[in-house]
């Protein structure tokens, strides 16, 4: 079922009966994207890569379920309930949908795809694995401390941990913590312990496991940064290996910050557009 109440803004309803909130932008075939930690429509890439990709696309984007207009969860949060909600917006567009997702939200595009959830094509950008010993590796228990600060009240502690986990240094750190997205960020914290339990299992230094991603049959194109740490960009490469149907492509001078006017070329001509 789906409504729309505002003129930009629409609802689906995922499998648990949550409201997702997406919007619709451009024309051509579908393309849905999914964000990572700390993004949703109005704070992170999706909103600059749909301008970029809109003459090409119909893209989607959408609020992941505890952010933005989206409901905070009908039902106790599960990585299986944000491929349900994933789902739920591929299933409003016409003819298979092609996915983007960044960061978390690749591992999530990823999941989608190899649990069978119909869709076009597929692009991930550097999902955080670390895959190798050129990173340490990220406590399994994180999820559950970042969890506690938020319900202990200490949102700005969390995402203070969270992106020193990711690698902000502690300068900008600092300088972010004065700037007006600081409040932005923190009204996200809660939904942290989600991306950190999608991602924390294959950020342990381990090989991807045999046989992991076989069952993703459409064809992926795997990006990495080509300026990104090298545990990213072996991931990515451990990642292109793994999924049968994929290849992968370094951008020069890229991070892991989705700069829209970089990756947008790339993921046109990937998908035809």
């Amino acid at each position: 079922m789906t409504t729309t109440t505002a003129q930009t803004t629409q609802f689906v309803r995922s499998a648990d009966g949550t409201e997702i909130a997406y919007e619709v932008s451009g024309a051509g075939p579908a393309l849905v994207i999914v964000d990572g930690a700390l993004c949703q429509r109005t704070m992170g890439p999706a909103r600059g890569l749909a301008a970029e990709l809109s003459s090409s696309f119909t893209v989607y984007t959408y609020d992941r379920r505890g952010r933005g207009e989206s409901g905070a969860g009908a039902s106790a949060w599960t990585a299986a309930r944000e491929i349900e909600d994933l789902a739920a917006v591929l299933a409003t567009a016409a003819g298979p949908a092609h996915v983007f997702g960044s960061s978390s939200g690749a591992v999530l595009a990823l999941d989608a795809a190899e649990q069978g959830v119909p869709m076009g094509r597929l692009v991930v950008y550097e999902a955080p694995f670390i895959v190798d010993d050129s990173q340490p590796a990220n406590d399994l228990r994180l999820p559950e401390r970042v969890r506690a600060m938020v319900e202990g009240g200490r949102r700005g502690e969390a995402v203070r941990t969270f992106l020193r986990t990711v690698g902000v240094p502690a300068p900008l750190l600092a300088l972010m913590r004065l700037m007006p997205p600081w409040k932005q960020l923190t009204a996200m914290a809660h939904t942290l312990p989600y991306d950190l339990a999608i991602v924390v299992p294959r950020q342990q230094g381990a090989p991807l496991p045999a046989g992991c991603y076989d069952a993703v049959t459409v064809e992926t194109l795997v990006i990495a940064g080509g300026k990104s740490p090298a545990y990213l960009r072996n991931a990515q490469a451990a990642v292109a290996a793994a999924v049968p149907r994929a290849r992968l492509e370094t951008l020069p001078g890229q991070t892991h910050l989705v700069k829209a006017a970089a990756v947008a070329p790339v993921v046109r001509e990937f998908l035809g557009g």
